[in-house]
């Protein structure tokens, strides 16, 4: 007997399906993952939620243009391998995209469900359901290796092995040419790996994502400091054909106010990158020390201020205060990291801003001076400005401190490569079709050309870059 397929207006009766969550009082003691992932039950149930519309408003908000509606489908039938191919023809990253990309604003934002229930928090969870599928295929054992067409003889390095360079690998790959990913770290992954925490993306994920390239052939060099072990013209004379710069946005940004310079006082990057990539939180069994604090300051309002914050609980710190200038609706993380620091205690200091910090006679930073803040007019963000209450100053003692307020461009391959175009902040210039250089033969996409984005969007010019990479090496034009 043939399944009564369900009406629109009955999938729009499903409810939404959440995932099941550690308890915050447990999960900042440890470093697991905090959501479970759905089960395959309630995956299917949230699949079934989906249309299936033919404008697939989805897809167009994909900046890797997966084709959504259909995987939806196969998840619907139980088809969890035939979904896990149908999303790894444009994403070889599914489950770090599930996890960290910002489905609210790409690709669940114009979805119709959302829109009917007139809130984007009830549009079909995609990145949960991909998540899902990912998970699946890993505990599987091992995925299918992708088609790899006949060698070609041609050669591409590719510089940083964050998202935008490991796109690019796999679709370089499988067109049968030679790649090679050079990494300035010891472990491939870029931010993936020394930037977001254990507890929202585990390491061997990224490691298992990697391994998958390295069965397509693609070669791996850590340890590859390019700009400095080697330049991009020394790169051509070695024999490749083409370059494709990732090398991400590495630089912090500092407040420029007094006493930044005191000890206790962290970029983001070096917080993180000590937690994460060098297994801080387990000193002294590891030999990567990193301050033990009783009262942590942050200041920013991303999603790295907010990885910040909650790492610092997790080293168990007391009291972690997030300092932001605005307000929590003009908070650029995502919804659901304000809510997990929320739920995990820490305790945010909006409307306010640090003005200087205030040293012991050690030089150890003891206190912060912060000042209230209202909201004006609008800037050029879209987002009200905020200005200074005059004499509302405050201070709040601390031992330490982490910056969190974004990351420039990682200067080292435009400082090594003149004939290299950047703009006044330091990004290479890239066309926004095929990530061309001024320099003939290189590429470049991700941060070091959007400046600090998600994951999603380098590997959407990865795709890009990608493309125009295999067909210049196809007609030699450029």
């Amino acid at each position: 007997m043939e399944e009564k397929k369900l009406t629109p207006k009955e999938r729009l009766q499903i409810p939404t399906q959440e995932m099941g969550e550690q308890d915050p009082k447990e999960r900042i003691h440890n470093l697991k993952e905090v959501p479970f992932g759905y089960t395959p039950e309630q995956a299917k149930l949230e699949a079934t939620r989906c249309l299936q519309c033919k404008t697939a408003p989805c897809v167009a908000g994909c900046p890797v243009e997966i084709d959504i509606p259909t995987f939806l489908n196969q998840i619907c039938e139980g088809d969890f391998k035939g979904a896990a191919k149908t999303i790894k023809i444009t994403n070889i990253l599914p489950a770090i995209c599930g996890r960290v990309c910002p489905q609210e604003e790409q690709c669940q934002l114009g979805c119709i469900v959302g829109k009917s229930l007139k809130t984007v928090d009830k549009a079909v969870q995609i990145g949960k359901l991909e998540r899902f599928i990912a998970d699946w295929e890993m505990e599987q054992g091992a995925a299918d290796t992708p088609e790899i067409k006949a060698a070609t003889g041609k050669r591409v390095a590719i510089v940083g092995s964050g998202p935008a360079g490991l796109t690019v690998a796999a679709d370089v790959r499988r067109e049968g040419h030679e790649v090679t990913v050079f990494e300035a770290l010891h472990k491939p992954g870029g931010v993936l790996i020394y930037g977001i925490p254990e507890f929202r993306l585990p390491k061997a994920i990224v490691m298992t994502e990697v391994e998958n390239l390295e069965n397509m052939g693609v070669e791996m060099k850590y340890n590859m400091v390019i700009g400095n072990i080697h330049s991009l013209d020394e790169l051509f004379e070695q024999g490749y054909d083409a370059i494709f710069v990732a090398t991400g946005a590495g630089l912090p940004m500092f407040m420029r106010i007094e006493g930044e310079n005191l000890n206790g006082v962290y970029s983001a990057n070096e917080y993180l990158t000590r937690a994460n990539l060098m297994k801080a939180y387990s000193f002294p069994e590891t030999d990567t020390p990193i301050a033990r604090s009783k009262n942590v300051a942050v200041f920013g309002g991303g999603n790295v201020a907010m990885d910040s914050a909650r790492t610092a609980l997790r080293l168990g710190a007391e009291n972690v205060y997030l300092v932001y200038r605005r307000s929590r609706i003009e908070m650029p993380a995502r919804v659901e990291e304000v809510h997990h620091a929320d739920e995990e205690g820490v305790q945010f200091l909006l409307l306010q801003n640090p003005v200087r910090l205030i040293g012991d006679e050690d030089g150890w930073v003891k206190q912060m001076e912060c000042i209230k803040m209202e909201l004006g007019e609008p800037d050029d963000s879209g987002r009200r400005r905020p200005m200074p209450i005059k004499d509302s100053e405050f201070r709040v003692d601390i031992d330490t401190c982490i910056v969190a307020i974004g990351n420039s461009s990682n200067p080292l391959i435009p400082d090594s490569t003149p004939d290299l175009e950047t703009n006044r902040w330091g990004n290479i210039i890239a066309d926004d079709q095929t990530m061309k250089t001024s320099k003939k033969g290189v590429f470049a996409g991700g941060d070091i050309v959007l400046g600090a984005a998600t994951v999603i969007l380098a590997m959407g010019q990865g795709r890009l870059a990608a493309a125009a990479i295999n067909e210049y090496l196809k007609n030699g034009e450029w």
